[in-house]
């Protein structure tokens, strides 16, 4: 009996006591048997959120590469432009993933539409999209904080995508997807024989470097699948050879040396600290203004090879990790907050402050909220830095008809005449909330921190004032180019010129940081 017992509970902790009652009732002979229920079907397996793509390889060691895309969503629609590939001299190598190997002096490469043998279902719940990768970088955190696996994704502006029937952070607005996909891209290469389907990726080798965008590009090169379906052309270029590619484009060769040693450190931080950004497709960096702007690293001349000899591999860092070392054009006069700029956790180093002498530090102090104080900063340069720069004050019309075209569909609602009103501004005076509205009831626009410029391309910056012209009319007084936060170009060749060092620049921009050499190899997040 005690067997039968022990047993018994046995069956009660693997099976239920339901079970428990029907093993005792069958040793005991009191029913049939019963017939085994019916198996329940199998939990159907969860959909990818995209087509999978491998990572890029970790930027470990004291030499890191970067792969940086320099044509991205190649072959995305029927109708795709050929990608040409061009020798600078020499010849090119492509050789693809059977091993199939061509040489030449060019290459055609057209796209063709292949059935897959099999379709495959995708799904994803989707938050945005946001006007730039540091807003959609701050929501996939705060959804990784519950477990959630998520992608910052750029299909075509920034998007956070998590899988179907995740949960979501408190707050946040999300859509769901889904979604069949029953062919993929394939790239076809043009032989004199006739069109020829590569199996990616593609491999290219530039004897003497790739014609690309009017420039030389040294290589290698891969031609590869995104997230989307569609391709990227990526360059593997050493650090120290990217900089040459960014550091003359960005601030221009002919700035004074303590310049461009300050843009050459914050671009080799900068790259290093989000090469993150492109992981869900395979690489590190784009080209354009959603990163660095990279170009023919020939540009770089002796001196910007200089500054990147004198800085070699030294960074602004904090706690041991690169910092997110945002640069841009001027600032106006006034330091921006990063969270000023992007839907972003404030920072100890990207700090609102009057960018000038002592003379007009004390004149401008901040918070500056009201639009007197923001007006009077924007009628007076006298004793600011950088204010040298073309954009350092400007002026734009902005009109109803010109809303209208940049909100596109979102204006439909509104009723004419539009109002345009400044809800918020930051410490530094600039709008974070720019609110469009028109005569009747109907929810209003209101536009906040980056999507501001994003939408309204014409203004320059965020540090504005607004005078009504008029009906639907009105100028915009404003200050500097880009967002504000962190080194104003314009500012450090203006201390450069003044005999202000590196170090010195940098502290001023960044301050608490720490500039030199990493103790450990960087490794990418």
């Amino acid at each position: 009996m005690i067997r039968l017992l022990s047993i018994t509970l046995l069956v009660c902790m693997g099976l239920g006591c339901a079970a428990r009652q029907q093993v005792e009732a069958l040793q005991t002979g009191n029913v049939e048997p019963a017939v085994s229920p019916e198996p329940s079907p199998p939990e159907p397996a969860q959909r990818l959120t995209h087509r999978s793509v491998a990572d890029p390889p970790p930027l470990a060691g004291l030499k890191p590469v970067l792969w940086v895309a320099l044509a991205d969503h190649l072959g995305d629609a029927a109708a795709a432009a050929p990608l040409n590939l061009r020798a600078f001299a020499g010849s090119l190598t492509l050789r693809d993933a059977t091993g199939e190997q061509r040489s030449g002096s060019s290459f055609v490469i057209t796209w063709r539409s292949v059935p897959l043998a099999r379709p495959l279902p995708l799904a994803r719940r989707i938050a945005g999209p946001y006007a730039s990768f540091e807003s959609a970088d701050r929501i996939a955190t705060r959804w990784r904080a519950l477990g959630v696996a998520v992608e910052v994704a750029h299909p075509n502006e920034w998007e956070v995508w998590a899988p179907e029937g995740s949960p979501v952070p408190e707050g946040l607005a999300v859509r769901d997807w889904q979604g069949t996909v029953t062919s993929t891209v394939e790239p076809v290469l043009q032989t004199p024989e006739g069109g020829r389907t590569l199996q990616g990726p593609v491999s290219i080798e530039a004897s003497d470097g790739l014609l690309w965008g009017g420039g030389r590009f040294q290589g290698p090169f891969r031609l590869q699948r995104d997230a989307y379906g569609s391709w990227t052309l990526v360059e593997q270029v050493p650090v120290e050879r990217y900089l040459e590619g960014v550091v003359p484009h960005e601030i221009g060769a002919g700035s004074p040396m303590a310049a461009l040693q300050a843009q050459t450190v914050l671009a080799r931080t900068w790259a290093l600290a989000n090469s993150h950004r492109f992981s869900i497709d395979g690489y590190h960096l784009c080209s354009d203004t959603q990163c660095q702007v990279y170009s023919d690293p020939r540009h770089a001349g002796a001196a910007v090879r200089e500054a990147i000899e004198a800085t070699q591999g030294k960074l602004l860092s904090l706690n041991g990790k690169p910092i997110s070392a945002v640069y841009h054009a001027t600032n106006g006069g006034v330091m921006a907050a990063g969270a000023e700029a992007w839907a972003m956790q404030p920072t100890t180093y990207l700090r609102p402050k009057p960018d000038g002498d002592e003379g007009w530090s004390s004149r401008y102090s901040l918070p500056l909220q009201k639009r007197q104080a923001v007006h009077a900063l924007l009628a007076d340069r006298s004793g600011a830095y950088g204010k040298q720069h073309p954009r350092f004050r400007w002026g734009r019309t902005l009109s109803g008809p010109t809303l209208r075209q940049a909100l596109g569909a979102a204006a439909d609602p509104l009723v004419s005449p539009l109002q345009l009103k400044v809800l918020e501004r930051g410490a530094s005076g600039r709008v974070l909330a720019l609110q469009i509205s028109g005569s009747s009831d109907a929810a209003p626009v209101i536009l906040k921190l980056d999507a501001i410029r994003r939408t309204l391309r014409t203004l320059p910056s965020t540090l504005f004032v607004l005078e009504p012209q008029g009906a639907e009319r009105w100028w915009v007084v404003g200050g500097g180019f880009g967002h504000g936060a962190g080194l104003s170009q314009a500012g450090a060749i203006d201390l450069a010129w003044r005999g202000w060092s590196v170090e010195r620049i940098l502290s001023h921009y960044y301050p608490g940081t720490v500039y030199g050499s990493l103790s450990t190899p960087v490794q990418s997040p």
